[in-house]
């Protein structure tokens, strides 16, 4: 029989071992992809999610000349790929890097590490501007315009429950504007058009008109030429479309720190703008997929 010490020593010696183990990889999440040295940082990072058109139907569309000129001035990815069919699990990626349901149904509450979360953990502000959100840190079911599974933030742990929850951390899109005016944006946006102006009920010339009036007075604004970054995407592509999951969709980046009309043929897809964006903001923990998604530093300068 071993002595009792010798038992206990080795025990010890286990656990420690397992603790190194566990900083090593992140606390027992995913494997972290170190974030390269070229990675620019941002004082606000924000995106805009746009509804089920492909890479083809955007790009070179006549309908969508504001889309098109941002693309051609700044940045575009062209092997860009959304994850899944239908919306929700490609909203999700964006936030969570992981789809956690195929259903745009599904009404559960997720509890995996998210951009909340992280975001959080850093001490970064956040908003989610939802256009016609039918109250101030509405997490409910859907009222036309607004779709809850283009919400994301609405299934997070982090953000409606807990002894602090930031369920008003999700508020109108008419409160951009005034932010923007007022020079209080958050460090993080996450903007939701309603279906109307996302291109998924109304015309993509609906949605390039939206862009302009919306968010051209962001990128003209000396705080954003300073130090923004701006990324317009699409959640997915057509449903006949698949390639990849999501299917070919056309996703902007746009920055004064930015390539100018740069063509990315670099495969991406939603966990890497999950990364581009944390990154951006200093935060180098990421969630899901996105911690080791291939970085989009390619894109500046």
């Amino acid at each position: 029989m071993r002595p009792v010490r010798a038992v206990w020593l080795s025990a010890f010696c286990f656990l420690v071992l397992l603790a190194v183990l566990s900083v090593a990889c992140g606390g027992g999440g995913h494997t972290q992809t170190p974030v390269p040295a070229n990675q620019p940082t941002f004082a606000h990072v924000i995106i805009v999610v746009e509804e089920n058109h492909g890479f083809s139907e955007v790009i070179g569309n006549s309908a969508m000349p504001y889309l098109n000129g941002l693309s051609q001035q700044y940045g575009l990815a062209g092997q860009y790929y959304g994850n899944a069919h239908p919306s929700l699990p490609n909203y999700l990626m964006l936030t969570t890097g992981q789809m956690e349901t195929m259903s745009n149904s599904f009404a559960g509450t997720i509890t995996d590490d998210n951009v909340v979360r992280e975001l959080s953990k850093s001490g970064k502000s956040w908003k989610c501007y939802a256009e016609s959100l039918p109250s101030l840190g509405y997490t409910g079911a859907d009222v036309f315009p607004y779709l809850r599974h283009h919400n994301p933030f609405s299934y997070l742990s982090d953000v409606t429950q807990g002894n602090t929850p930031q369920t008003s951390n999700i508020v109108s899109f008419s409160e951009f504007a005034s932010d923007l005016a007022n020079n209080t944006l958050p460090q993080y946006s996450f903007i939701i058009p309603d279906v109307l102006n996302d291109a998924h009920d109304g015309s993509l010339a609906q949605a390039d008109g939206w862009l302009q009036q919306n968010i051209g007075p962001l990128i003209s604004s000396a705080s954003f030429q300073s130090s923004g970054l701006l990324i317009i995407t699409f959640d997915e592509a057509e449903q006949g479309d698949t390639a990849h999951g999501g299917g070919h969709v056309a996703t902007v980046i746009v920055s004064s720190k930015s390539k100018k009309n740069f063509v990315s043929q670099t495969l991406y897809q939603h966990p890497s703008v999950l990364r581009l964006m944390l990154a951006g903001l200093g935060v180098n923990h990421f969630p899901g997929a996105a911690a080791t998604a291939p970085d989009m530093t390619e894109f500046f300068q």
